[in-house]
């Protein structure tokens, strides 16, 4: 009897998310066919203003409309979220006509939008709509109206909004990404706006992480290897750079090295003979998580940092990059 209740569960999952990839099709196929041109419009709209953009919504497409907020904001759009109740109470202060209003609405005659339209109306703020219904108020009203197919609901009673919610915030991610790539938006760009947590780790740049100056264990060419050992010892990073004259990297000597040539006269042999020569190396202008990559592919454990010259600007360890939480 269990085992019955609990596959019934399973088919419930099931078929809510196979009913809402149903509807992302439907979107799909609607931004390929007449969806495409407002599209494109109320890009062009957003990218066009000096301001920010204003999103707004009542219900779940208020919590719809605070996630693509953030999104925008994070990805190069400036914008914030203004309850359309709060508006009418004050808050449409915080529009400007240089804004662009994205307001949500599913039946698009959500009443606590009435301020909030006419306002943009009234000041010619621009306005673009999230609606599934072509004929309502907020879609005749709006510069740009993004009607959104009617899409069966996961919601077996087709009342709590489900699918609909799930295309409401998947064109909000598709508006985000067209105008992030529209812009150029970089990593080092992303960074600023992320610097905590993994996400911040992962865009930091590898001269931000990595060891310099005295820290970097290198020897001249010619050196003995009893007096490269000590020096990588001293360091700690269980390699030493081997370098030439006007100190270009020409090879390293590492653990591996020193076992492969283990033998009562090691330290009276010179690091030439005993170096890999074209060590990989890498620029300190990579990401900390591209990094990692690097030294995960390579099976190794320290990684030089080489200016544009060529010669060793830095040294990083893999601990230095799962310390700051690049994994």
């Amino acid at each position: 009897m269990a085992r019955q209740a609990g596959e019934g569960v399973l088919e419930s999952a099931l078929r809510s998310i196979s009913t809402e990839i149903a509807g992302l099709e439907q979107l799909r196929t609607a931004i390929a066919n007449g969806l495409g041109k407002p599209f494109t419009d109320a890009v062009a709209l957003i990218k066009a203003a000096t301001g920010r953009v204003i999103v707004t919504g009542m219900g779940k497409s208020g919590h719809v409309g605070r996630k693509i907020a953030a999104t925008l904001a994070s990805t190069g759009t400036p914008a914030h979220f203004v309850h359309p109740g709060e508006a009418s109470h004050g808050d449409l202060g915080m529009i400007r006509n240089e804004d662009v209003i994205l307001a949500l609405s599913w039946s698009g005659e959500t009443s606590e939008l009435s301020d909030i339209i006419a306002y943009s109306r009234r000041y010619r703020v621009g306005l673009v709509a999230f609606t599934s219904n072509p004929e309502s108020t907020l879609a005749k009203e709006a510069d740009v109206a993004l009607v959104l197919p009617k899409a069966e609901e996961a919601c077996p009673n087709g009342l709590a909004p489900t699918t609909s919610t799930t295309m409401q915030l998947t064109l909000g991610d598709a508006l985000a990404v067209a105008l992030l790539e529209s812009r150029g938006f970089t990593p080092e760009d992303f960074r600023a706006f992320h610097p905590g947590g993994k996400l911040g780790a992962k865009l930091t740049f590898l001269r931000d992480v990595m060891h310099r100056g005295e820290a970097v264990p290198k020897v001249a060419s010619g050196t003995r290897m009893g007096d490269a050992i000590v020096e990588m010892t001293s360091r700690g990073f269980g390699c030493v750079a081997v370098v030439t004259s006007d100190g270009m990297m020409i090879g390293i000597v590492s653990d591996g090295d020193l076992r492969r040539h283990m033998r009562p006269d090691l330290p009276t042999l010179l690091v030439d003979d005993v170096m890999t020569r074209n060590p990989k190396t890498v620029r300190e202008t990579i990401l900390a998580v591209e990094a990692i990559e690097f030294i995960n592919r390579s099976k190794i454990t320290a990684l030089f940092v080489l200016d544009d010259a060529g010669r060793p600007s830095g040294i990083v360890h893999v601990h230095d990059l799962l310390r700051i939480g690049v994994a």
